[in-house]
């Protein structure tokens, strides 16, 4: 068979996603433990690679381990049952050799999942334990590896995920053979039901009302904070704030200075505007100018005494 990625930007809902699938593919009385999901592994896995490559990527330097992964997510994907979903935060990109990094041998189709990237930065800083909401922009905003240390060997291969418009626009726009079908985060919140519902159309899985809707259900923000609390969460980075912190859409607009959203709209405006995150949807090419209009804080309403 052949694998349909779970593509999407850190901090963008990808987890949350993997929650549903859990919850409507097991179709159980109770809700899926976040700490045992179906198999739907990060392929930037190093355990995952090394077992298919049949080497020792401790071994490797980082060229030569992306130069294998083509290969070992085609081997990968001969193993996947139909539905075989896998995460992945990589930008999908070309290798120096021109062979992509997800051969489409391997590849079904991808769900890209999309977060208006001033609620990512928020999440981002949170998550990686940024010192400032300027160092996770300053992220957000630059061509980025992941687990890229050298000094040691961490349990994921490096990546690359490239600036937030980057990363959106390989996904979207660079050539395939498979389709990929967009999802925004702010739309799995706003309509839960219509935005899971063309999800599993889109992966081939029959649609049933109440087995959708009790997926939701087991899968919303209450459920997954009550069991990160009572029995932690394996894939939290650090010992700060919870994985799943609030599950909001506009929560950037109480944290984030009017300057520290204006560095995001100079440096992501057209793919924001592209996307409905600014201004009106738009067709336009990335390379389009549209007017830098600064951002101000919304003014508290006035209370009459």
């Amino acid at each position: 068979m052949s694998i349909l990625w779970l593509a999407s930007y850190p901090k963008s809902g990808n987890t949350w996603l993997r929650v549903f699938l859990t919850n409507y593919l097991r179709d159980g009385d109770e809700p899926a433990c976040i700490n045992d999901l179906d198999a739907m592994q990060i392929v930037t896995s190093r355990e995952l690679f090394d077992t298919f490559c049949g080497g020792e990527s401790s071994d490797m330097t980082g060229d030569e381990i992306d130069g294998l992964r083509p290969d070992v997510y085609t081997l990968l994907a001969a193993t996947q049952p139909q539905s075989g979903f896998h995460k992945v935060h990589d930008a999908s990109r070309l290798l120096p050799d021109g062979r992509p990094l997800f051969p489409d041998a391997a590849s079904r189709g991808a769900i890209y999942i999309a977060r208006n990237p001033l609620a990512v930065a928020v999440s981002m800083r949170y998550h990686f334990n940024d010192s400032s909401y300027d160092e996770s922009i300053q992220r957000l905003n630059t061509a980025t590896w992941l687990s890229s240390r050298t000094d040691r060997i961490v349990p994921q291969l490096r990546h690359y995920l490239g600036s937030w418009s980057e990363h959106v626009a390989s996904w979207l726009d660079a050539p395939k053979s498979f389709p990929v079908h967009l999802v925004r985060y702010e739309d799995l919140l706003d309509s839960p039901a219509e935005s899971f519902a063309a999800i599993l159309g889109f992966a081939g899985l029959p649609l049933e009302e109440d087995r959708l809707a009790k997926a939701i259900r087991f899968s919303s923000f209450a459920s997954l904070q009550a069991q990160e609390r009572s029995q932690g969460f394996a894939e939290r980075a650090g010992q700060g704030a919870l994985f799943f912190r609030r599950g909001a859409a506009n929560g950037w607009q109480e944290e984030l200075s009017a300057a520290q959203v204006n560095r995001v709209l100079a440096a992501h405006g057209p793919m924001m505007r592209r996307l409905g995150y600014w201004g009106q949807p738009s067709s336009v090419p990335h390379s389009t100018p549209i007017p830098r209009r600064p951002w101000q804080p919304r003014r508290p309403r006035s209370r009459s005494k």
